[in-house]
Parts: C-alpha cells; structure tokens; sequence
C-alpha cells in the first residue's frame, strides 16, 4: 500500500536491508530460540489505556527526519524516569536507526529502567522484528498499514500476539482504517502525521473516529503538544495519545507531560 518514492517508501527500504543485515548476524531459529514463553495474554498497553482519561504514550526518540535531532544527547534512563514521574501509562521506544537514530538496544534499556507498557515503534516488514521486540522486553509493537498488504498486516498481527505482543495498528486514512479493522485490529492509531510526506494534519483523528467500532480502542498520534488538544480528542472518545517531540524538547519531561492531561504537579512527583 506505499507509494512509489516517498519517504515511507525509502525508509522501508532501508528497513529491509537493515533486517537483512541483523539476520545475517543473529539467524531466525536462534532468536527465537531466545524468545520466552509468552505470559499472560498480551494485553498490557490496551489494559494501561483501559484506565479513566486519556492515557498518554510517551515516546522516546532521539531525532526525526522532519525535526532533525530533538535533544542533545539523551539519556534514555532519565528521561523515561521523567515519563513514570509525570504520569505516563505506556512509553514508545522508537527503534529504527538510520532516520531515527534509535535501536533495540535502546528497547533494552528502555525494559531495564521502566516498569510501564513498552511499545516497540519500528517500521515491522518481516517477522524476525517481532522476534527482536519480545527478546528485548517489548510488551507491543507498531504495525504500519502503510507499509504492508493486507495479507502481511493480518499475518503479523497474529503472529504478534502468538508471541505475546500486542499490537496498535497504525492507520491515517479511511481506506488504511478500514483495512486495519479487516485484520481484526483490536487498539488503532491515528497518525495525524502522513508518513508519504510528513505533513501534519491534527483534524485527521477526529475525522476518521466516527468510523471506528466502539469495541476499538484509539490512540492519537502526532502534532499533539498542548492540554486544549488532548481535552478536545477526549471529547471524541479516544483512548490515547502518543506524544514524542514535545516531550524531548522540554527542559521537565514530567512537568509537560503533566501539563498535558491537567494533573497537578505536588512537589513529591519533581
């Protein structure tokens, strides 16, 4: 479903020949063999956005190819303190390395320092990445319906959550939308972000919301930096919304995250 010479489609190109590189190093059968036997049934980001209110994903990301770096030199264990600090239910470890600058050994960490849900956001073309994210401590993963058939996207959706993972469905049109719920998505986010040219559209999950069954559980994604934007998508009903650059740019992860649902900031959460 990409479209020839976008940014999505050199990104996903990249993405290939990166995985390709890693399953040279470390073979399928031996990643698997690494894989713990999945507890529970997987839910643990949709049973965090479950709660009252709008749950925020705070996402760690060390650049973007429409921002460029986001804060000098990050320390991942700080600022993931910040997110639990501030009141996050889940955080997003941005892993792609050549746009993002990130990597599974940031998902480590991340595992490592956080007791909260942990997203993996990659762009998953190939199984051997959800191999990667259960071995390194991820409780979810990102499927982008932009960059996969339907037959792909339905396949790895159940193969995710055979390893124990569960899955936001990242969609940003009504045709995406629809293909999402055909694969039996169960949590869809809506990336206000076009990933084909990385414009920013903030209007586009309240348009596509209506569409959404209630039994869906949505998470907002993108352009969100602002209480009066979170106030009005809990006005529609969603269950979410991720949050990155914003949050990397501020100087208190905890006091902006906080700011942005309307929490109380006491002294003891500083």
């Amino acid at each position: 479903m990409s479209a020839t010479g976008t940014v999505l489609d050199r990104i996903l190109s990249e993405t290939r020949e990166e995985v390709a590189r890693r399953k040279q190093a470390v073979p399928e059968d031996q990643l698997r063999g690494r894989v713990h036997p999945a507890q529970g049934a997987g839910y643990a980001l949709r049973e965090a956005l479950a709660a009252p209110g709008v749950g925020v994903i705070a996402e760690f990301k060390r650049r973007s190819p429409s921002a460029g770096s986001l804060a000098e030199r990050p320390d991942l264990r700080s600022v993931l303190a910040a997110y639990e600090r501030g009141g996050a239910v889940a955080v997003s470890v941005l892993t792609e390395g050549p746009n993002f600058g990130g990597s599974l050994d940031d998902l480590r960490a991340a595992r490592e320092a956080c007791s909260l849900p942990i997203l993996r956001k990659d762009f998953i073309v190939d199984p051997y990445q959800l191999l990667e994210a259960a071995v390194a401590g991820a409780d979810a993963v990102l499927l982008i319906v932009a960059a996969l058939e339907q037959s792909q996207l339905a396949s790895l959706r159940l193969q995710a959550r055979g390893l124990g993972l569960d899955v936001l469905v990242e969609v940003h049109d009504a045709e995406e939308l629809r293909a999402a719920l055909a694969a039996g998505a169960e949590l869809i986010g809506i990336n206000n972000r076009d990933l084909r040219d990385f414009t920013v559209d903030i209007d586009r999950t309240e348009r596509l919301m209506g569409a959404v069954p209630e039994s869906v559980s949505v998470v907002s994604e993108s352009g969100i930096a602002g209480p009066e934007q979170v106030a009005r998508l809990a006005e529609r009903g969603v269950a979410g919304v991720l949050v990155g650059e914003s949050l990397m740019r501020a100087g208190d992860a905890a006091l902006a995250l906080r700011s942005l649902t309307g929490a109380q900031c006491g002294p003891d959460s500083l």
